[in-house]
């Protein structure tokens, strides 16, 4: 356990000193990219520190959450720490604790830089998430061996990266969409053939994810918003998203071999 502890703070520092450097090498002024499509209204309560090489400080250093549990996952399964008997391990495991680190680190850059680039990578690693849940559901339901299951995953990304690049405002309604119907997959049809699966942290995560969507609500329309507090609202979602991936992490490896 500590040597895990001690993996995970020293890769995220890694991460963040390596991100960091993108942004040196990139900015600080942003305004030579292409704006994110937010900014057509207005990208969450905190207000941008123009000329800064982090625009948006406390939506943009929260995003590491995801990079924490990512990085926390990746590391328990490529050790095998979570143990043989549980049936979600390995290549599985592990792409699902790098796809929480993509998350976090395409949020950042979103939030860091307010550009159209930054927008691409913050929803890229929520869609390789959300095709994940779905594709995972079925191989468990249908019974798909991995080359299949993989086919599958593989051709979620491709459809969805392809309306991200074409059609980037359908974003948010379209991860809805995808993410909704693979808790319907995972429920209803994926679940009873999980042996030994403890439901609870699907529901934890469920019940996360919800508070988090009312207080992204709050901020993005300003009803919860004081843009110079350390403390902002979308901040919060990160966070509270962040744990509510660790539980459906947790539901996953309850399962049996």
């Amino acid at each position: 356990m500590p040597t895990r502890l001690i993996g995970t703070l020293i890769l995220t520092l890694a991460a963040a000193a390596g991100t960091l450097g993108l942004l040196a090498t990139l900015g600080p002024d942003w305004t030579h990219f292409a704006p994110a499509t937010c900014l057509a209204t207005h990208c969450f309560c905190e207000t941008p520190r123009t000329g800064a090489l982090v625009l948006q400080p406390s939506n943009s250093w929260s995003s590491f959450g995801f990079v924490i549990i990512g990085i926390w996952i990746a590391l328990g399964n490529f050790r095998r720490a979570d143990g043989p008997s549980s049936a979600f391990a390995d290549l599985p495991a592990v792409w699902f604790g790098l796809t929480s680190i993509v998350i976090g680190v395409g949020s950042f850059l979103l939030h860091a830089t307010l550009t159209l680039w930054g927008q691409f990578f913050d929803v890229l690693g929520m869609y390789l998430t959300s095709a994940f849940l779905i594709a995972y559901a079925v191989h468990r339901w249908r019974g798909l061996n991995g080359s299949t299951a993989i086919g599958l995953y593989l051709a979620l990304c491709a459809v969805l990266i392809g309306f991200l690049i074409a059609i980037p405002e359908t974003r948010r309604w379209l991860f809805a969409v995808v993410l909704i119907g693979g808790i319907i997959l995972e429920l209803g049809l994926a679940r009873p053939k999980r042996p030994g699966i403890e439901v609870r942290w699907f529901i934890w995560g469920i019940a996360l994810q919800a508070t988090a969507f009312a207080i992204w609500i709050l901020d993005l329309t300003g009803t919860w918003c004081n843009s110079t507090d350390l403390v902002q609202g979308h901040a919060v979602w990160h966070l509270l998203n962040a744990a509510a991936l660790y539980s459906n992490y947790l539901y996953y490896r309850s399962e049996r071999a």
